[in-house]
């Protein structure tokens, strides 16, 4: 469960929110990221440090430049987060369909 908390925490930020959403289509560098975020590169660095540490982001190599690193999104965490919505939520509609059909 600490793992999801530290998960769900990270992604409070709307910032992140919308980091992962840009991984989501590809690979970024981050100042691709921070300018399509309208954030400051250190503010960037900040986010990306804490979607790292908890496992939604990893950094790598760009293919074309060694020096520069391009950030991917881990889709592993995210479906931790989706199959504790899917086990709170497939209750939760199971109760409503249960009750929908006795009125």
């Amino acid at each position: 469960m600490k793992r999801l908390d530290s998960t769900l925490s990270a992604l409070a930020d709307p910032t992140r929110r919308q980091v992962v959403d840009l991984l989501r289509e590809r690979p970024r560098r981050a100042g691709e990221l921070a300018a399509r975020a309208g954030t400051s590169a250190p503010a960037m660095s900040r986010h990306l440090r804490v979607l790292r540490s908890t496992g939604l982001v990893e950094a790598g190599l760009a293919d074309d430049d060694a020096r520069a690193r391009v950030y991917r999104l881990r889709p592993e965490r995210l479906r931790e987060v989706q199959r504790w919505l899917d086990a709170f939520w497939g209750g939760q509609l199971d109760a409503f369909k249960a009750h929908a059909e006795d009125r």
